[in-house]
């Protein structure tokens, strides 16, 4: 969400990050700060974070919970208690290292099941019917499987299979 926000605010500037890019140009320095100041602020707006911020709470909580409550990365929640000069550099340094070594420590994900990802992403009645319309000979296989986003009949077949339609 942060490097949404963030060139959403190079849009804003009328300034494409990707512009007069050479291998020995460094990037407008202020630009890059301003567009890191203004994603910041989209998503978590200062006033908000006054608000919300708990002072009897720890850091490891308070920024678990500003975290879900903003819908941003917890390390992006360290970032603007130390620009509200809630934490102290020193503080928000540790945090952050903190934080850092904790996502290190989580499991990784197996990424799921391609079919269920799949079936969510285009919604589940919307497979199940263009599935049946293609095995009942109306819809082409080429169209489902453009529709679908995938190429291979097997992978048609297998869908089918796990949303309860005979493929």
């Amino acid at each position: 969400m942060f490097t949404l926000a963030h060139e959403l605010a190079h849009i804003w500037l009328g300034q494409s990050a990707l512009s007069n890019v050479q291998a020995m140009s460094a990037p407008d320095q202020e630009v890059e700060r301003w567009c890191n100041r203004v994603a910041a602020e989209v998503l978590v707006p200062m006033a908000a974070l006054r608000r919300e911020y708990e002072l009897r709470a720890s850091v490891e909580e308070t920024t678990q919970r500003l975290a879900r409550y903003f819908k941003v990365s917890s390390l992006v929640i360290l970032r603007r208690l130390h620009d509200a000069e809630i934490l102290s550099h020193d503080e928000a340094s540790q945090a952050y290292a903190d934080e850092q070594e904790r996502f290190q420590g989580l499991p990784k994900s197996s990424g799921g099941s391609f079919y269920l990802t799949q079936a969510a992403r285009v919604s589940k009645r919307f497979a199940r019917a263009l599935i049946m319309s293609t095995l009942e000979g109306q819809t082409l296989h080429r169209d489902a499987f453009r529709l679908l986003g995938f190429s291979k009949l097997a992978t048609f077949r297998q869908l089918g299979r796990n949303l309860g339609v005979g493929a």
